[in-house]
C-alpha cells in the first residue's frame, strides 16, 4: 500500500547555477541577485568560474566565456549579462 503522503511530495528543486570569472563585476551583481530570487524558493545558487573550470573543461569557456554572467537553470542557459529576474521568477514556480 502506497503512503498518501508521498503522492503529495514537492516537486524537486530546481538547481541554479551562476557561470562566472575572478574580477568580473557583473558577475558579482549577478550573484547577489541571483541569492535574493533563489531564496524566495530555498534555494542556494551555485557558482562557477568558467577560467578555473578551463583545464578540465575548455568548452566551458569556449561556450561561454564571451557572455558571462551567465545563469544556467537545471543545466540550461537561462541569461546572459544581466539576470531575468521575472522570467527566472516564473521558471523557479514551476
Amino acid at each position: 500500500m502506497t503512503n498518501p503522503t508521498e503522492s503529495a511530495a514537492a516537486p524537486p528543486a530546481h538547481e541554479v547555477i551562476l557561470l562566472t570569472r575572478a574580477g568580473c563585476g557583473l558577475c558579482a551583481t549577478a550573484l547577489e541577485q541571483l541569492r535574493a530570487i533563489c531564496a524566495d524558493f530555498g534555494i542556494e545558487p551555485g557558482t562557477l568560474d568558467v577560467d578555473v573550470h578551463a583545464e578540465t573543461d575548455p568548452g566551458l569557456r569556449a561556450e561561454y566565456g564571451d557572455r558571462l554572467p551567465v545563469v544556467l537553470l537545471d543545466g540550461r542557459e537561462h541569461s546572459y549579462f544581466d539576470v531575468d529576474e521575472a522570467r527566472l521568477r516564473a521558471d523557479l514556480g514551476r
